[in-house]
């Protein structure tokens, strides 16, 4: 399928697709029209963006599966062989079913134990030829995820399989069999993602059970840039059973729950709401320009609230909108029963989503300092004790909607493929800042030191640590590396430990990753020096899952150019 520059790099043309982009429009904008006045500007003039629009009221964002009331009556084979391939084709079902009844991504919160689990409850026996029939379904499951983009006729579906923590001989074998699976699909196979979950006692050290493990994850790594690795030694998650831990999509964390549902599994984000940092920091520079950078943070505080309390505003109405839905309207639950909640037996829909989040999210912390202060948060003590004073305040602000509404209210740092760009352009036609921040042609993402640092790597991952204890609805830390760190595994693993030490929840490599469409040569090139083409295509994370460079947003494409690399 074709690729195409839009607002998801992972789109590809169709008829199909075509026809649901032109019906998802009108419907935003219907949308849109149908909201308080009020809150429909602060989206279109560009102080906040409304992810998912479309789904307003309709469904919720992401999950976390629960598989305790799988439907394993849908698997009618006799023998082991063919309950094995009937288990695949539903999970793949069951993805495509999901995909389209919720608008965002699923997870699987530990596939190792998952499937282990199922095959176990099917009776099959582990001989070496059903080992063997598991390991080509799970390449088979691969490669469905990284091609199929049928979701709305044009997009794939995000799925993000956790691994690593299973001690059971077969739970290994088939963690084991995944990271083997995705490093020898190919160079244009990208997707799933997968997250290794890092942990002291199980994996993390030589001598732990699965160190080996890790040892294979970190060399899939160095030449895919996946699996991602979840920090389960962090200290906001150390307390945690890391097995209840899981990622959604590119950075979702969902673990405090204010009804008594401990971790991650079956639950999962209802909505989310990014602000656009920058433009109010732009507004308090405009109107106060003699103000020392001291007044200015303290009426960013104030800016932010004043949008913050109506991007609350929003964000229940979306979620009581949902409620007034019929339990019917959402047949994929019904029939696997993924929520934490039995949408059979609840009462009514608040008792399963009260269990999901409800996150603010923000965008371009870098870009606000810089407009306040003059100075790159990451060159300046000052400035980054004010950046991280800044976040704790909105977490704090979070947890006051939390007690306050009773539901998760919860902190996201953004990935911000679309509104990188999306916020920029607007507010360069509206602002003649001091500070250069327009220039690049992007927002960084969230809290992120900005990727034209040049920082060393370790001082990166430092730097931003501090940042994830704040932000409980989901965040990473990126390295970006020059090129793929082949060989150097001890390398990666150092960084890791780095990274949890710093209090990083999250962690990914990135690099650049050209494939040569004729020879399939890798590396990083223009033209490619094993066949001389020039037809490349080029694979770069774009905002937590890998993607086709061609079809990033402008705002992502001038991202990844700045992009300069650690050292």
């Amino acid at each position: 399928m074709k690729q195409t520059t839009n607002e998801n790099a992972a789109n590809r043309s169709s008829y199909v697709g075509a026809v649901y982009t032109r019906g998802e429009r009108l419907v935003k904008k219907e949308i849109l029209d149908s909201m308080p006045k009020v809150w429909s500007d602060l989206h279109r003039n560009g102080y906040i963006h409304i992810h998912d629009l479309d789904a307003y009221g309709q469904t919720y964002n992401c999950l976390t599966f629960d598989f305790s009331r799988f439907p394993y009556g849908k698997i009618t084979a006799k023998t082991d062989e063919g309950k094995i391939i009937q288990l695949f084709d539903a999970l793949e079902l069951m993805i495509e079913e999901y995909g389209n009844e919720q608008s965002g991504g699923m997870a699987f919160p530990n596939f190792d134990d998952d499937i282990e689990g199922m095959i176990s409850h099917l009776g099959v026996k582990e001989t070496g030829a059903n080992l063997a029939l598991i390991e080509d379904c799970i390449g088979a499951f691969i490669a469905f995820c990284n091609g199929n983009h049928t979701r709305m006729g044009l997009v794939s579906y995000y799925v993000t399989l956790n691994i690593g923590l299973s001690m059971s001989p077969f739970g290994k074998r088939i963690a084991m069999a995944t990271l083997e699976a995705f490093e020898s699909a190919g160079e244009l196979v990208y997707k799933p993602n997968i997250v290794f979950k890092l942990k002291g006692g199980v994996n993390a050290n030589v001598g732990d059970p699965n160190y080996d493990l890790f040892q294979k994850a970190l060399s899939v790594t160095s030449k895919k840039m996946i699996p991602t690795y979840l920090l389960c030694d962090c200290d906001e998650d150390r307390g945690t059973d890391p097995k209840l831990l899981s990622i959604m999509g590119c950075r979702t964390r969902v673990v405090d729950d204010l009804y008594k549902k401990k971790g991650a599994i079956g639950r999962g984000n209802i909505d989310n709401i990014s602000i656009n940092l920058p433009r109010l920091a732009l507004e308090i520079d405009r109107d106060y320009r003699d103000s020392t950078p001291e007044e200015k943070m303290e009426t960013l505080k104030k800016r932010w609230r004043d949008v913050a309390s109506t991007t609350k505003d929003i964000l229940l109405d979306r979620y009581k909108k949902m409620l007034t839905l019929s339990k019917e309207d959402f047949p994929a639950n019904m029939e696997y029963g993924c929520w934490c909640a039995d949408f059979n037996e609840a009462k009514n829909l608040e008792d399963i989503f009260k269990h999901g989040t409800l996150s603010i999210g923000f965008i371009g912390l870098s870009e606000a300092i810089e407009v306040l202060t003059g100075k790159k948060y990451w060159d300046d003590a000052d400035c980054y004790t004010k950046a991280l004073g800044f976040v704790a305040y909105m977490r704090s602000y979070c947890d006051f909607l939390r007690s306050e509404y009773k539901l998760n209210f919860s902190l996201l740092a953004t990935s911000g493929e679309l509104i990188s760009g999306r916020f920029t352009e607007i507010d360069r036609s509206l602002f003649k800042p001091r500070a250069d921040i327009f220039s690049k042609g992007y927002y960084t993402n969230s809290f992120h030191v900005g990727v034209e640092a040049g920082l060393p790597c370790y001082k990166k991952i430092q730097l931003e640590g501090l940042f994830h204890q704040y932000c409980n609805g989901g965040s990473i830390t990126y390295v970006e590396l020059k090129e793929a760190p082949l060989g150097n595994e001890e390398g990666l693993e150092e960084l890791a430990k780095i990274a949890v030490k710093s209090g990083v929840h999250y962690l990914g490599f990135n690099f650049p990753k050209d494939i040569c469409k004729v020879c399939g040569a890798s590396g990083v090139f223009d033209v490619c020096p094993n066949c001389g083409s020039k037809e490349i295509t080029r694979i770069r994370r774009v905002s937590g899952y890998l993607e086709v460079l061609d079809g990033f947003t402008s705002g992502k494409k001038h991202e990844e150019a700045n992009r300069k690399g650690n050292d």
